[in-house]
């Protein structure tokens, strides 16, 4: 199994109202929400770790979750509220909004995590939950706890106006990375974690020497490129018709995973015995998966039998 580590929230999407004014519709969301979603609508065995809240978008979250396959059993349920994203729109692009003080994802600590058991082989972390503290601290001590025994692949998916302490940040994200075996960004988020580099490769191997064995950059349309100690290579996008960008690097994420599971590379020892042409098969995938989402509205990954 791989269980997604992560924040779960309610996006509000702009939307119009029946008299015309603009109004905001609820979509139950999250970054590594969606790649959890993206990951049980693949057919692969996937769980989700977080902390949910017991109010209506709180059961919202856990019903699209079984929904799309997704196994529940080490959700943190509490009282305290949901997250909520406001979206913002433009060209096709999104912003967000956040409303998470005190919130049931923002606030469990390292008492509330549970035991991971054998049958999980791969943790994935990402999203705003790596910035919100006391739950960035909890989820980094996890990924520090099972480093090593299982395989970690981290997507940071940086929102700069959601953080509250750049140095405390940096130094938390840095010591994930030196734990990961994979870390992904994209091109965005990789100028702001390394803006003393001055191409993408270079900033990829700055990443690179912190400790994980593989950096993946997306790039939209221009596809994703894969960076290892021996060289790199990039994956074209395919052509698409891009209606918006919402949940299009979350869904690559599941489209890589899933793929290194169909290929029996999830877990250290195995992955790190990857061939160039798995890798690249793997990436070829995730493009393929991401392609399918933005030629929709919102994060609405593809379900297997969607594929070509």
């Amino acid at each position: 199994m791989i269980l997604c580590c992560g924040e779960a929230l309610i996006d509000m999407i702009p939307t119009a109202s029946t008299d015309g004014s603009a109004a905001f519709s609820p979509h139950s969301g999250g970054s590594v929400f969606n790649t959890a979603i993206a990951l049980g609508r693949l057919g692969a065995d996937v769980g989700f770790l977080s902390g949910v809240s017991t109010d209506k978008f709180g059961q919202q979250l856990c019903k699209d979750l079984t929904a799309s396959n997704v196994n529940t059993d080490h959700l943190i349920r509490s009282d305290r509220l949901t997250t909520l994203a406001m979206v913002h729109l433009t060209n096709g692009s999104a912003t967000y909004s956040f409303y998470d003080e005190n919130s049931a994802g923002r606030m469990i600590g390292p008492d509330d995590l549970p035991a991971i058991p054998d049958s999980i082989q791969a943790l994935y972390f990402g999203g705003i939950s790596l910035a919100a503290e006391p739950a960035a601290d909890t989820y980094a001590a996890l990924l520090k706890r099972e480093s090593g025994q299982r395989l970690v692949m981290l997507d940071p998916n940086i929102r700069p106006d959601f953080i509250s302490d750049e140095r405390r940040f940096r130094a938390r994200l840095n010591g994930m990375m030196a734990l990961s075996d994979i870390v992904k960004t994209s091109d965005e988020d990789l100028a702001w974690l390394e803006p003393s580099a001055d191409t993408i490769v270079s900033q990829a191997r700055a990443i690179l020497a912190k400790g994980p064995s593989l950096v993946i950059v997306t790039q939209g349309a221009q596809g994703a490129t894969a960076i290892m100690q021996d060289g790199h290579f990039t994956v074209p996008a395919p052509t698409t018709n891009v209606v918006d960008t919402v949940g299009a690097g979350d869904t690559f994420n599941a489209g890589f995973l899933a793929h290194l599971d169909e290929i029996k590379r999830l877990s250290p020892k195995s992955f790190a015995t990857s061939t160039l042409a798995e890798t690249k098969s793997a990436l070829a995938f995730g493009a393929q998966v991401a392609a399918v989402t933005v030629s929709r509205a919102g994060a609405n990954p593809p379900w297997r039998e969607e594929l070509n």
